[in-house]
């Protein structure tokens, strides 16, 4: 991995036009609560929403890619507009590849966030591999950048914030909020 500098990371996220992200432990603080009936219930974080809808009025893509499937996830998914959702999916390098051919973009023009080993592969493959500040050891030793927040708190958020604000898009989104 190279050397993670200011400079260096800039270079990176310059390229990004797809952020892909995993599910539990990055969309959500990874708890799963059961209810009866097979009701099942995750907590999103909606400043990361928000986030993802910035992302999207820049112009840039979404996706997700989980080993686990929720009706949860797929609403959430939704109603952000999120552009890609793979759910029951525990091959996540082949999954990414998938979404890169369907977009017509490069490995290097993605970042991934993630949190597990099972996140690893996909992760060495983008352009932009983000750990989650709980993410496993493994996650953040090939990570290029990690989070201050954690999963389910704001950390996609905080990655979208980075590529925009490097991307020079930031500004012009905040003109519609009066900023």
């Amino acid at each position: 991995m190279p050397k993670k500098t200011a400079l260096a990371i800039g270079k990176k996220i310059k390229s990004i036009k797809l952020l892909v992200m995993d599910c539990d432990g990055v969309l959500t603080d990874g708890r799963i609560t059961y209810g009866s009936g097979g009701l099942e219930i995750k907590a999103f974080n909606v400043k990361d929403g928000h986030g993802i809808k910035l992302l999207r009025m820049a112009g840039l893509k979404s996706a997700v890619i989980t080993t686990r499937s929720s009706e949860a996830l797929e609403r959430r998914a939704k109603e952000l507009g999120i552009d890609h959702v793979y759910q029951g999916r525990s091959d996540k390098l082949t999954v990414f590849a998938e979404i890169l051919k369907k977009e017509g973009l490069t490995s290097d023009e993605a970042a991934y966030i993630g949190d597990d080993v099972v996140d690893l592969p996909a992760m060495l493959s983008s352009g932009f591999p983000v750990a989650v500040a709980d993410a496993v050891a493994e996650v953040k030793k090939i990570a290029f950048y990690e989070t201050k927040l954690c999963g389910g708190q704001g950390a996609v958020r905080e990655a979208i914030e980075i590529i925009l604000k490097k991307q020079g898009l930031w500004s012009g989104l905040m003109k519609r909020y009066g900023v």
